[in-house]
């Protein structure tokens, strides 16, 4: 699982009008799966079920 900012780097992932992670695949908003016990937010697109990984 890559992070969120090597992503946005390599141009896996981009930023639409409101700062809103975005896949450059499928130009899905992603949705986040927050566990309150790790200290990572997964990021995942709804379409493709790709994964990325954010620090907090």
């Amino acid at each position: 699982m890559k992070s969120v900012r090597k992503a946005l780097r390599e141009g896996e992932l981009d930023k639409d009008t409101y700062d809103r992670l975005v896949c450059a695949d499928c130009e899905k908003p992603l949705k986040t799966e927050n566990d309150p016990n790790q200290i990572k937010t997964v990021r995942i697109c709804p379409d493709c079920d790709v994964e990325w990984k954010e620090i907090r």
